[in-house]
């Protein structure tokens, strides 16, 4: 057990919760800002699934993982764009067609890398890390936050970007207001509907460039259901962030640290069984639900459609 507490244990552990925390964390803040403007976005997992594919092949194809970033954000986008047509113009309800969405990209992606791989899952080179000088010479924190690809520095600047956002800006107050109390925005002068709909297609952006981060910087191949439930994690972590991103960011290091600890564990030499390793992020889950579930703070108006021009 003395394995446990060895530098290489810890680094590999910090390392892979890092890397584990990114695509939680794009989710998560992608989700939080469609919860604020009043969608309860439950298709994030197939946005995800659609990023992780189309940047995996945008990266394969091309040789690049910055293009691959953005046919994956594309990809989160184009999905988004149905979930924006049915539910928040056409009014449909949310969570039926989020499952949908969910359920169809399974199978759609699945299908598509049977069609172009068959049954071969190529690999794409080891991404290229961007080192921070200095700190990242810091024994065991130097090389598991400090020694990344530069995506995973920019995803953590955008937590205080959107901080700012959500505080600061007409934008996030109108975001906050279409949660809250839509009629009062209407009556403002401020398009509902296009406030809810930039919502939830920047959330697919963010989806879909978590998916393409999972698949090219995370597992470097594409397989089928590669996302294994990260999205449905992210849900979670916006309605337990009380519309709060550095929160966000907290959880999904949470997260990422029982994702890693399968890895760690075998750099270490200590033998557990992999199934119950890959429970503790559920486990996680369940019991941040009954702690704080109760007092998460989620807008008045989410989940419910809204009609222009109604009081």
């Amino acid at each position: 057990m003395t394995g446990l507490f060895s530098e290489v244990f810890l680094s590999a552990l910090l390392f892979g919760a890092v890397t584990a925390a990114i695509p939680l964390l794009l989710a998560g803040l992608g989700e939080q800002m469609s919860e604020k403007a009043g969608v309860l976005n439950i298709g994030i997992e197939g946005m995800m699934l659609a990023g992780a594919y189309l940047g995996f092949v945008g990266a394969f194809y091309s040789g690049s993982l910055w293009l691959g970033f953005l046919t994956g954000a594309a990809g989160g986008v184009a999905v988004a764009m149905i979930m924006a047509l049915l539910c928040v113009r056409i009014g449909l309800n949310q969570i039926v067609i989020g499952i949908a969405l969910t359920l169809g990209l399974e199978g759609l992606t699945a299908l598509l890398h049977h069609f172009q791989f068959s049954r071969s899952y190529p690999r794409l080179p080891a991404a290229d890390a961007t080192i921070i000088p200095l700190l990242s010479d810091i024994p065991v924190i130097g090389p598991a936050f400090f020694k990344h690809h530069l995506i995973v520095y920019l995803a953590v600047a955008l937590v205080f970007g959107m901080g700012y956002l959500y505080r600061r800006t007409q934008l996030g107050l109108n975001l906050q207001a279409a949660g809250d109390k839509p009629a009062a925005l209407d009556v403002a002068g401020i398009d509902v509907i296009r406030t809810r709909t930039i919502a939830v297609l920047t959330t697919g952006a963010l989806a879909g460039l978590g998916g393409a981060y999972l698949a090219n910087v995370g597992a470097g191949l594409f397989i089928p259901f590669i996302t294994n439930g990260a999205g449905f994690l992210g849900i979670v972590l916006a309605m337990l962030a009380r519309g709060r991103p550095v929160w966000v960011l907290f959880g999904a290091l949470l997260f990422g640290v029982c994702l890693s600890l399968t890895t760690a564990m075998q750099v270490a030499g200590i033998n557990i069984p992999t199934d119950v390793i890959q429970m503790l992020p559920f486990l996680a889950v369940m019991i941040m639900l009954v702690l704080f579930g109760r007092r998460a703070s989620l807008p008045a108006a989410l989940g419910i459609p809204y009609e222009r021009g109604a009081r």
